[in-house]
Parts: structure tokens; sequence; C-alpha cells
């Protein structure tokens, strides 16, 4: 692509809106190079971006081309198409929503579109609930303020395959986002009945599936936990506090700062319940409410992180593995107390969550499946399962980035459904004097002890996105060990391992039961690397850790 030629092709464009036309003008020479070297990438996440002016930005051009795209191979698989469309706090969400669905509406394309904003899991289910061919929802998960993106969804509720991706990009990469787009009013397409509100009663099924994965089975709990919530100024506010009130539990408190959506996100401007600084506001609440427990869901509400007192009084903050290995433990324990297992029970985490999640689920006689990063490959194995008629033998998934899933009700990570079932499982024990942290030692001590931590490389445009390419041909050459552990195996999913999509991941085995797992973030310009360290017990582990990655770390300069 030619930059200067599309920047000034963009800045003359007749049609051009006023607020794209001043931002473009006010552009630096280094600010245009970034914006317009190359096309916001289109993969099985859908677009993720700054928002902005530019080819490399979300903007209300690039939104419409994406969606001409995905009408048109729609229009293609199906007869008479419908999409259902959601949107978040995020910035300029909900005008991204209604371009998208003026963009549907024009090609042919039948719309159902949440007349609020709402968590990202409430699309993957409208999808299924309303028997539409595709989903799109305007997120950017847990991004900061400034990126906003456009996931997309199949049929069956789950993130587009690979193969899907690839002809939906093949259908917009033949577009000019400015000549070849058909788009209309929203008003009028919502007037003319070709968009429409999907029904509160699609949301109240929604509620009541998640409501329906409880394990208590009759069994007493101390529903009085005195709880504290923050939505991050998100989606989650209205469908976690009306769950947890149904089924009730009252006492909770919201995080006044931090209940109303707000795309700035003004309290924490990396709104991710992973980051202790996205978690401080609540953990303040906690204390001064004296709370039992501290919860909290990113802006599209997929992801949950929590906060418990130790045996001290102190508030601690759980890991997604650690609160991913508990769920497990709690949902696995109750169904086989009560008969309710089924027939060959299924868990599902991706390769870079705690292995030791696999020595809980062979203790209950779970099959594990292990599938690439990316809930979408969890809800492609409940599919899987869905087409041999044994849906019901899904008990769990789950991966480390605080993402769960308890039922089949929807093909994603679902964070109103976590924190439901975070709150059962917290008063189940809270009811028989047991903390979180001290169930989580029982199962070290049963289980053997195992520290997995994620650490995160930035790398801004387009000489960070070469800068990642080169690392990771670096790590490919062949490392002997890290921190003194010999790799034993060098596992490059680049090739289609194990029956998985090619994936740009290498995972190294080491000696003592350790291993490294390296991986260009699919959304954020990011190079990630997973530890995950067995030893004798944490201070050992830590050492182990720090070891690791200080040799892993000079492939990163």
């Amino acid at each position: 692509m030619d930059v200067l030629q599309e920047y000034n092709r963009w800045l003359s464009w007749p049609g051009m809106d006023a607020e794209t036309k001043t931002a473009l003008s006010a552009m630096t020479r280094e600010q245009v190079e970034d914006a317009f070297y190359r096309d916001l990438a289109f993969g099985t996440g859908g677009l993720r971006g700054v928002i902005g002016a530019g080819t490399n930005r979300m903007n209300i051009y690039t939104v419409a081309k994406a969606t001409q795209g995905l009408a048109d191979y729609l229009n293609k698989q199906r007869k008479n198409p419908s999409v259902c469309i959601g949107y978040d706090s995020r910035i300029k969400s909900d005008v991204f929503a209604r371009v998208a669905a003026g963009v549907f509406a024009a090609n042919g394309v039948k719309v159902f579109i949440w007349p609020r904003l709402m968590p990202v899991p409430t699309v993957s289910f409208a999808v299924r609930h309303l028997g539409a061919d595709a989903g799109v929802m305007i997120t950017a998960s847990h991004n900061p303020s400034k990126y906003n993106g456009y996931k997309v969804y199949g049929a069956d509720g789950c993130q587009i395959t690979t193969q899907a991706a690839a002809q939906v990009l093949a259908e917009i990469e033949k577009l000019d986002l400015f000549r070849d787009v058909h788009t209309g009013s929203f008003e009028e397409y919502l007037e003319k009945g070709w968009i429409s509100y999907i029904p509160e009663k699609t949301y109240t099924a929604f509620v009541e599936n998640v409501k329906a994965q409880s394990v208590l089975f009759g069994e007493d709990v101390n529903k009085a936990t005195a709880i504290v919530y923050s939505p991050l100024n998100g989606a989650g506010r209205w469908p976690v506090l009306r769950t947890l009130s149904e089924m009730g539990y009252t006492h909770v408190t919201v995080v006044a700062e931090q209940a109303e959506p707000d795309g700035n996100f003004p309290t924490c401007p990396y709104p991710n319940p992973e980051i202790r600084e996205a978690m401080e506001l609540g953990l303040q609440y906690a204390q001064r409410n004296n709370a039992d427990l501290l919860l909290a869901t990113d802006p599209d509400c997929d992801r949950v992180g929590i906060a418990v007192k130790n045996e001290k009084g102190e508030y601690v903050l759980l890991s997604g593995n650690e609160t991913g290995i508990l769920l497990l433990d709690y949902i696995c324990s109750q169904r086989a107390k009560h008969g309710k297992m089924p027939e060959k029970p299924v868990m599902v985490k991706t390769i870079v969550t705690m292995d030791l999640a696999e020595r809980i689920a062979a203790h209950y006689g779970l099959e594990t499946r292990n599938v690439l990063t990316g809930f979408k490959y969890i809800g492609e194995q409940i599919g899987l399962l869905e087409a041999q008629g044994q849906k019901e033998r899904y008990v769990f998934g789950f991966e480390e980035s605080y993402g769960y899933l308890t039922g089949t009700y929807v093909r994603d990570k679902d964070g109103v459904g976590g924190a439901y079932m975070i709150c059962e499982m917290f008063s189940y024990y809270a009811a028989r004097g047991i903390r979180l942290t001290e169930k989580l030692l029982e199962l070290y001590r049963e289980y053997g002890y195992c520290r997995n931590t994620l650490h995160s490389f930035q790398f801004e445009g387009s000489a960070g996105f070469a800068k990642m390419q080169r690392i990771m041909a670096r790590f490919r050459q062949g490392i002997p060990s890290f921190g003194g552990l010999r790799v034993e195996k060098l596992l490059d999913y680049s090739l289609g391992l194990d029956g998985l999509p090619k994936s740009d991941v290498l995972k190294f085995l080491l000696e003592g039961g350790c291993s490294l797992v390296v991986r260009p973030s699919g959304t954020e310009p990011k190079l990630k690397l997973y530890l995950s360290v067995t030893a004798e017990d944490a201070q050992a582990a830590a050492a182990i850790e720090t070891s690791i990655l200080a040799e892993a770390g000079q492939y990163f300069a």
C-alpha cells in the first residue's frame, strides 16, 4: 500500500465526515505511516485496533467495509441470512454497532440487535436462541480505552473458524471501503423491519440458563456473604446483579466509580481484572465494607477476577488458573457427590493453562482436551460433542486469562456465569468454614504445587510488528536450555500439531515438569510468555521462574 497516496485519498474523499477529516488533517508524518501502513487485520478474532482515522484503525469506514465483506459471505452461504449484534461500553461501540446494522440491512441481511449494551456471551447466546446465521460483538474486551474491535460469531454461537475467517477476509479484500460498501439509515431500516431489537425474553432466557448451572443440588450455602462487585465501567452490571439477586445474593456492594458504562475507564486505564491496578478500587471497597469476596468483570463481561481473604484476613488476588482449578474441583466434587457426573465427562482447557487441571480432571474421571489459546477452540469442542449427540459430556472449560464456562448454553467464556459460579462456590465453602485460600492449598497438597505466570512484552506500530516476527524467528532457532533447565522438546504449533489448527505458538517442554510458551497476541501488539513451573513449594517455584524468565527475556531485547 502506498501510504501517502491512500492518506490523500481519504483526505480528499468527497463524502468524508467532518470528524475524520479533522483528525486526518492534524496527523504528523509518523502518525500517517502508522495509520495507513496496512489494513486493520481481520482474523478469527475479527478486527481489533486503535480508534481513529486510517486503514489500520477502528472507524466507521473500516467497520463498514468488514461488515460488507461479512454480508457478502453470508449471502453466498445462506438464503435470507440473519445476524445478531451486540456492543459494550467502549468509545463508539454503539456507533459502530449501528453502522454495521445499516450495512447488513442494506445487503438484505436481517438484523437482531440488543437494545442496550450487553456482555459478549449474550451475543453467542442470542445467535443460537434466535436461530441467526452469525453474530457480531463490538468490543475490544480488556484493552485500554483507545481500542475497539469487531468480534464475529458463526451460526453455532462460537467465534468463526479459521476457514470461515479466511473466506470473509477474501470478500473484504475485494472491496474498496468507499466505493463498494452498501449502507443505509439505522432508523429507516428499523422502521422497515430489517432491523429488530432482541426481545427481553431472550435476555431472560440467558439469565435462566446461567442460573441453571448451579451444582448445589439442594445443599445449603451462606448467601449472606458480603460481596463487592465492579463491572469496571462495562456491560456486566445488569446481568450479574440480576443473576445474583434472583439466586438470593442480596448483600452486594457495587463500586460506584466503576458502576456506570464509560469507555474512558477513568479509574482503571487498563480495565483488565488480570491486572492489580484494575482491581485496586474494588480492594479499597472490600476493605471498607469488610467484604468476604471481591468480583470484577472486564468491560465486555467475559472475564472475571476475584480477591478473597486469607487466614490473616488479608485480601489476596487469585489468578485465572487458581480460580479455574478451584471451580473445576468444586463442580466435579459436587457432581460426583450427588451422582450427577455424565458418562465419559470432558474438561477442556488451552495449552497455556495450568497443567495441574489435568490431574484434578483425571481424579474425577474426566477426559482433558487441550486446545489452542482462545476460547473459540473450547467452544469448538462443545460443538463437536453436540454434533455427536453428546454435549452433556462437557463439564467445564477454562483458560488462564480469567475465562470460564460451565454449561453449553453459550460457546464463549461467560463472565456472568463465571461470577455466579464463583459466588456459589465461595458461599458453599464459607458455610463449611473453609476459605478459598485454604482450599487452594489443599489442592496443591493433593496434586502437587504448580506456578503459572504470564509476562507480556509490548511492541507498538509497524516497527514493533516486524520486531515481533524477528523474535519468534530467534526462538525457533533451537535453544538448548532456559534457566539451567534443559529443553526436552520444542512444540511448534505453526506446523499444525496434535490435529490443532496451525498457529504461531512455540511451547518448550523443560526438564523437571516445567514449560515455557511464546506466542504473539492475536488482539494486541504484544508477545506473550507463559511459564509453568512445577516445584516443591511456592518459594522454590518462584526461584525457578525468575531464572527461566531472566534467560528467556534476553531474546526479547
